[in-house]
């Protein structure tokens, strides 16, 4: 079994190949201490994007949106991803051997993770469900999900219902 190490090395090299053969232009930050793995250029704009490993298990794509740093092999600290630290987290899946690109806007802010469908539910829920396939592609500008872990806002029917 590979080490995290190699496993974040290898979604990181995947994750610039797709984006390179896209026809962006990429910049890998020098050193280990950033919030981010690569930026992206587009449109004259740099976007920071964080890279995680994963291996699915077909039906979905698990996304952490934070990491963990080990000192003698004990966490030291986690660190949470948002808005503020990065613009997108792209989710490289061996299972798949695909990148997904999910924008900050979805993370929230101290979220653990959340996951990414790449099969129906079993129950048929419709709502809330995040598809895999509609993240495949960074160009994509989706109408914005609440931020994963929150509940949806009261729509207005639940507002006028009467006590009883």
């Amino acid at each position: 079994m590979a080490s995290l190490k190699t496993k974040g090395d290898l979604a990181e090299v995947k994750v610039a190949t797709d984006l390179v053969e896209r026809g962006y232009r990429i910049a890998i930050p020098y050193g280990e201490d950033h919030d981010f793995d690569l930026i992206l250029c587009r449109d004259n704009k740099l976007e920071r994007v964080q890279v995680k490993y994963t291996e699915s298990n077909g039906n979905f794509v698990v996304v952490r949106t934070r990491s963990h740093s080990l000192t003698n092999g004990k966490v030291r600290q986690t660190k949470y991803y948002t808005a503020a630290t990065v613009d997108w987290i792209a989710v490289y899946d061996k299972h798949t051997d695909r990148g997904y690109y999910v924008p900050a806007a979805e993370l929230g802010s101290g979220r653990s993770g959340f996951r990414l469908r790449l099969t129906e539910p079993l129950n048929c829920q419709r709502i809330g469900i995040r598809y895999a396939s509609d993240y495949l592609d960074p160009d994509v500008r989706r109408p914005t999900m609440e931020p994963a872990g929150f509940e949806p806002a009261t729509s207005s029917v639940q507002a006028k219902r009467s006590p009883n």
